[in-house]
């Protein structure tokens, strides 16, 4: 069976290095290039013709949905396969219009990754359970089930739950491989939103609405 070649697009250098370390484990694939951008992507996905491109939404200089736009005209036979912090409707429906494969959320278990890429890589679309449920429901026309604390962002939704999972900042950023600055001012922003003044307060509330299990 022919190897699946990969690009990998992300402007963190924890997720692009994690990305390619667990490809490179596994039989089956070969990480045909790295990029920090989205226009460094569209780059190496026109040069090396991977099978998959693996894209961030939010990179610099050309963002993650501009940049699939672009791999589909220029290179139609590549799947974009997307993974991102972001889980709102608009981000996964953008993505899917744009021409987008599959659709995962960082903190995905790495078999559920190279699970995904193989489909893609297929011609299948995938999605995980999280933005399945939201594709569903869209296709069936009915409403996307009620979410805890609506004000809050896909991603401020997400960093809320593993702090009601009990992780630091520091823990958290590792996980979602971003950095701690950026989680932290994720929290000030949950906090504003809330109208909590400090992390025990937020804990609770999230916990008493589901989150953090």
């Amino acid at each position: 069976m022919t190897d699946i070649r990969v690009v990998i697009a992300d402007d963190h250098p924890i997720v692009r290095e994690g990305m390619s370390a667990l490809l490179t484990s596994l039989d089956g694939f070969v990480v045909a290039g790295v990029a920090a951008t989205g226009r460094e992507a569209v780059r190496e996905v026109v040069t090396t013709r991977p099978d998959v491109a693996v894209l961030d939404l939010q990179m610099p200089d050309l963002d993650g949905i501009a940049a699939t736009k672009e791999i589909v005209r220029a290179a139609p036979g590549v799947a974009v396969l997307v993974l991102t912090m972001f889980s709102d409707d608009d981000s996964v429906f953008a993505a899917m219009r744009a021409g987008a494969r599959g659709y995962l959320v960082k903190g995905a278990e790495q078999d559920e990754i190279a699970r995904a890429i193989r489909a893609v890589a297929a011609g299948e679309a995938i999605f995980g359970p999280a933005v399945a449920q939201r594709v569903l429901g869209f296709l069936t026309g009915s409403s996307t089930p009620d979410v805890p604390f609506p004000e809050l962002t896909g991603r401020e939704r997400q960093i809320l739950d593993l702090l009601a999972a009990g992780m630091s900042n520091g823990a958290i950023a590792a996980r979602l491989g971003v950095a701690a600055k950026t989680v932290a001012n994720n929290v000030s922003a949950i906090f504003a939103k809330l109208q909590v003044a400090d992390r025990a307060t937020a804990i609770i509330r999230a916990r008493d609405a589901g989150l953090g299990r």
